[in-house]
């Protein structure tokens, strides 16, 4: 019985990093200072409150009328804290307004992001509310775009939806993200 054999020659080199080294990482992420003179160079005047370990990020016209606001939660974790965004919403008035809906919810987001990173939150969870089919696939859209992933979808057909019911009040898909990456992800929007 006749055997061959092969060898296969590799060249050995240094391999690339596929992510930038921290320094590098967070070099690129927005500072709460850039996101805010970010925000006011777009007429947007964003304010962080927070009570413990809830927040609220308001966003506010030049004349001081409310366009926007996130609200949520840093909470303790398996594996480390969590940044639970609980709702987002926009007013009316932004509809009428000559700027992309994105834009304000991109500001919003981004204060409410960096707070939770400046916690020590390495993830963000939300629930894109399945209030109506078009409302919904429009807010999986908006969320998925700024860097979020489906994780769950919540319809209320397993004991487990319970949970998710329960927190979240109400059905719909629930979605997480890497706020570092999140972070990376928008830095270019707020860097000078």
């Amino acid at each position: 019985m006749a055997s061959s054999s092969f060898f296969v020659r590799t060249q050995v080199s240094p391999m690339t990093p596929l992510l930038p080294d921290a320094t590098q990482r967070s070099a690129s992420m927005p500072t709460m200072s850039e996101i805010m003179d970010a925000s006011r160079t777009q007429g947007l005047r964003l304010r962080l409150q927070s009570l413990g370990p809830f927040f609220r990020v308001r966003a506010e016209a030049e004349g001081g009328a409310e366009l926007g606001r996130a609200e949520g939660v840093v909470r303790p974790w398996v594996g480390g804290k969590v940044l639970h965004l609980d709702s987002m919403r926009l007013s009316r008035d932004t509809r009428r307004m000559d700027r992309s809906i994105f834009g304000f919810g991109l500001f919003i987001g981004a204060a409410a992001v960096r707070h939770g990173f400046d916690r020590g939150c390495r993830r963000a969870e939300l629930l894109a509310i399945n209030d109506s089919p078009l409302f919904h696939s429009k807010l999986v859209k908006f969320y998925t775009r700024m860097g979020f992933k489906a994780v769950h979808e919540v319809d209320g057909s397993s004991v487990g939806d319970l949970a998710h019911m329960l927190v979240w009040g109400g059905r719909g898909t629930r979605m997480d993200a890497d706020i570092e990456q999140l972070l990376i992800k928008w830095g270019k929007r707020f860097k000078s």
